[in-house]
């Protein structure tokens, strides 16, 4: 039997070189379509594909190597002798490595406006097909999916021999390859016809970065990212500076995006451990830094920024002051990005597309044996009820609004104080709500004077809106939807303090 190699790859880095290398070592060459013309154009000598199976390409290319020319020669087992006698009756001779990567389906899918038909034309059917052949008989096929292996399989064939893990290991990346290549079309027709939960699901993600650790030190931990880009994700930024994002950081600064996206006027986000501490809009970003600053000095240290406009030099001016883990904007002047740099282990990160809204996206959360998906909390407000005597001012409501943006993306039971469009006090991550309550508002302090109170969810008791009263709060709003909630009117009724309903509760776990 000749040796032989199958090559047939979209892209066609090294594919040159290492074919060179093949035939240096006695092998012979087959392709198909454009890597045979690259292939011949650099004066390497291939046998068409058609010259195997001794029929035509056709179909416009649709029915190439779905031959059992090739598939017999990849999956016959050379220790086999029955095996081999039928080869040698057929005529067919053994293929010993095979080069395959796949039609650009991702590619594809990820152009603007790309027709139905186009992505669909763009499954591969033949490369897939080889591919698994080969990998089934790995240990006498060498099969390759990645020219990152090129190197490592030559080493080996120049040595002798390619040992049996290196061989089961191109044998995963072929599975693993073609998983998530199947996965990117099934998540593509999913999303077309509109199925949210089907009976069997899967994803497709790939290694954004090694760490050195996750949430504690003797964790281990890896990040990684959507193979199909998701507009305003962090790992679109561009690090500009700073060092290696942990595990940690890029938990809480996502975080920090999710709320920062509430928000379209100048909006400055704090977060420390995934709860936000001080939030602020404004004017301008600068300003709304300052105030997001002035709402928690304390807790703000160590922690996580995100701004939705260009960091200027005055925005700069006020970060620079503090110690801060991380700063996440659209974009960064260059004086300002010179001040920032200053700091060496500052963090900082560019992500243009910082507010971008996305539809259909998922909430996912891994528990031991499965995995919790959920629609995105993308409502804050149904409508809402003035279910008190007294009607809240339009300066309220307005914070009241606002607050709501804030409580939703804080760790339930939550309480959120704010006043002027800024929080002034937040109570996060309690076992029952009167405590996040007396949190926010003895953070609050003098602050909580005139401010409005948002609940993440509804008061299962008076209590809160007693406490809100006793610390000046002027105005409350909260989902509703308890038994007791007329307990929660009366009081507020008799205390003089005008509360709002919405009807929308936002749990955040």
């Amino acid at each position: 039997m000749k040796k032989r190699a199958l090559v047939s790859v979209s892209d066609k880095n090294g594919i040159v070189e290492f074919c060179k290398e093949l035939v240096d070592l006695g092998y012979e060459i087959i392709s198909t379509g454009g890597t045979h013309k690259a292939l011949a154009n650099a004066g390497i000598k291939v046998i068409g594909i058609s010259d195997i199976t001794g029929f035509p390409e056709c179909l416009d290319g649709r029915v190439k190597t779905l031959h059992p020319a090739v598939h017999a020669g990849l999956l016959a087992m050379r220790s086999n002798p029955e095996h081999m006698s039928q080869l040698e009756k057929l005529n067919i001779n053994t293929i010993d490595i095979v080069v395959v990567n796949l039609y650009p389906f991702k590619q594809t899918i990820m152009k603007e406006g790309v027709a139905f038909a186009e992505a669909v034309e763009n499954i591969d059917i033949g490369g897939p097909t080889m591919l698994r052949s080969a990998a089934k008989n790995y240990q006498d096929v060498l099969v390759l999916v990645d020219p990152a292996d090129y190197s490592k399989v030559l080493d080996g064939l120049k040595a002798g021999e390619v040992d049996i893990n290196t061989r089961k290991y191109l044998m995963y990346k072929v599975y693993q390859h073609t998983a998530v290549y199947d996965t990117l079309i099934s998540t593509y027709l999913r999303r077309d016809l509109g199925i949210e939960y089907p009976d069997s699901v899967t994803y497709a993600y790939e290694l954004a970065q090694g760490m050195r650790y996750g949430e504690n030190p003797h964790q281990g931990a890896a990040f990684y990212k959507e193979v199909m880009p998701v507009k305003g994700a962090l790992s679109n930024a561009e690090q500009l500076n700073g060092k290696e994002l942990s595990f940690n950081n890029i938990n809480d600064t996502n975080g920090a995006l999710d709320l920062l996206r509430e928000f379209d006027e100048p909006c400055a986000v704090a977060v420390k451990h995934t709860n936000p501490c001080g939030v602020a809009v404004a004017k301008n970003i600068s300003e709304a830094m300052q105030r997001a600053y002035e709402a928690d000095p304390v807790s703000i240290f160590g922690g996580i920024i995100a701004l939705n406009r260009t960091v200027d030099l005055k925005t700069a001016e006020i970060i620079s002051k503090i110690f801060i883990e991380i700063v996440v904007a659209p974009d960064f002047d260059q004086d300002a990005l010179e001040l920032l740099k200053q700091k060496p282990a500052l963090r900082l990160l560019r992500l243009p597309d910082i507010t971008a809204h996305v539809d259909g996206i998922y909430e996912m959360k891994k528990v031991r044996g499965g995995l919790l998906v959920q629609n995105a909390n993308d409502k804050l407000i149904e409508d809402y009820t003035v279910v008190t005597e007294k009607a809240p001012e339009k300066e309220q409501i307005k914070d009241m609004i606002f607050a709501m943006k804030v409580v939703k993306h804080t760790k339930s039971n939550a309480i959120v104080l704010a006043k002027d469009g800024v929080s002034v006090g937040i109570g996060a991550g309690q076992t029952n709500r009167i405590w996040a309550t007396n949190q926010a508002i003895e953070h609050a302090g003098d602050k909580a004077k005139g401010a409005v109170m948002a609940s993440d969810a509804f008061f299962p008791f008076n209590d809160c809106v007693t406490a809100a009263a006793e610390g000046g709060i002027a105005a409350i709003v909260q989902p509703g939807g308890s038994k007791r909630d007329q307990e929660s009117i009366d009081k507020a009724n008799e205390i003089g303090i005008p509360m709002i309903f919405t009807g929308l509760r936002h749990f955040k776990h």
